[in-house]
């Protein structure tokens, strides 16, 4: 059987070779008579994989010592509830960037908790943009500051990590997480969903400063304190463990390419290919902003939006699978995260290419 390229953003592709580990060892972990979802989350067996999955986590990001590194359930959005709880520490303000639909849900959540300022809004311009940085409008006593680097919707990315000061810096890196080395220290937590670069759906990956919890709002609960979840491992209940195995697998193929310096190169290389592709054409667009383009998630556009199912169909039949755009902004979207192997999008650009003399 042949893999397809699918381009999906969110349950994601898995690296091949990642999944042919997890058959071969699906009845059998290492000669130990039980697959990793049969086995105690308290054994030793699986306290190994666990432990291994974090060492490697921690080297591939390089996260200093003074970080917590948690394994949770719930979603990135789970993270809109939880974050607020966490970190307001007693105060009752944050600072939100709007610059997308996943933004704009973390707000709305986060208003359930605490007055929300908005440094700066791009929703004026269809999320399209980034504002200047000297629109922004950051308060003096916010608790945290909260941005989506990667809005995987509109295909919308920061070029930069904002920053006021001492304030904790939050990221939700759900879309670009392990695509490209990051600087951990710069941020007071980064969160994660691990369905696009991590693993299947059903992990959230949070990377916390030791120094920002144990202060939670009171009424949380007990499985939303970040330090008791620290505390206890995050096995502070049976945690997801299949889908950490998963991550801990992935987390191993992306040492084997290289690192993060080698992906970064790689997928730079994919979404440069992508967008010449569009950009040279008068039949294909992009809406966003050019410095802003996403690395991760590449929407655009036919002139003829009468031909999308055509080129829906045509591009199933050549393997390309899952190019239709989010609902909300229509059009196709190709999500081109870490296990996209650059001949999909060589196949895609080829394809794309075609159709644009078939039909123009």
């Amino acid at each position: 059987m042949s893999r397809l390229f699918n381009f999906s953003a969110g349950p994601a592709a898995l690296p091949t070779e990642v999944l042919q580990q997890a058959r071969d060892e699906m009845l059998d972990w290492h000669g130990s008579g039980m697959s990793v979802m049969e086995m105690s989350h308290r054994g030793e067996a699986y306290t190994a994989i666990a432990e291994q999955a974090e060492a490697d986590l921690r080297e591939l990001l390089a996260i200093p010592d003074n970080y917590k590194v948690l394994f949770l359930q719930g979603g990135a959005s789970s993270q809109f509830s939880m974050l607020p709880m966490n970190l307001l520490r007693g105060k009752g303000k944050a600072d939100y960037f709007n610059t997308g639909q996943w933004s704009k849900k973390a707000i709305k959540e986060a208003s359930r908790y605490c007055k929300v300022n908005l440094v700066a809004s791009s929703e004026a311009e269809n999320f399209c943009t980034i504002p200047e940085a000297a629109d922004w409008h950051f308060s003096d006593d916010a608790a945290f500051i909260h941005y989506t680097p990667n809005e995987t919707i509109g295909g919308l990315e920061f070029d930069c990590v904002p920053s006021n000061g001492e304030v904790p810096v939050v990221a939700d890196m759900s879309s670009t997480i392990l695509s490209r080395p990051i600087d951990v220290s710069r941020f007071g937590a980064i969160y994660a969903g691990a369905q696009k670069n991590i693993g299947p759906a059903g992990l959230t990956i949070v990377i916390v400063r030791d120094d920002l919890i144990g202060q939670t709002i009171a009424g949380t609960p007990s499985m939303f304190d970040y330090k008791k979840q620290a505390d206890n491992g995050s096995m502070l209940n049976t945690p997801a463990t299949y889908g950490w195995y998963l991550a801990g697998l992935v987390f191993k193929w992306l040492k084997k390419q290289g690192g993060l310096a080698a992906m970064a190169e790689v997928n730079e290389r994919k979404a440069a290919k992508l967008y010449a592709a569009i950009d040279n054409s008068s039949f294909y667009t992009n809406p966003v902003v050019p410095k802003y383009r996403s690395w991760m998630n590449v929407p655009f556009s036919l002139a003829n939006t009468d031909l999308d199912a055509e080129f829906l169909r045509g591009a199933a039949e050549v393997g390309l699978l899952t190019l239709k755009g989010h609902r909300t902004v229509g059009g196709m979207r190709a999500s081109i995260y870490n296990a996209m192997p650059e001949a999909g999008v060589d196949a895609l650009v080829a394809y794309m290419a075609d159709f644009e003399a078939r039909k123009a």
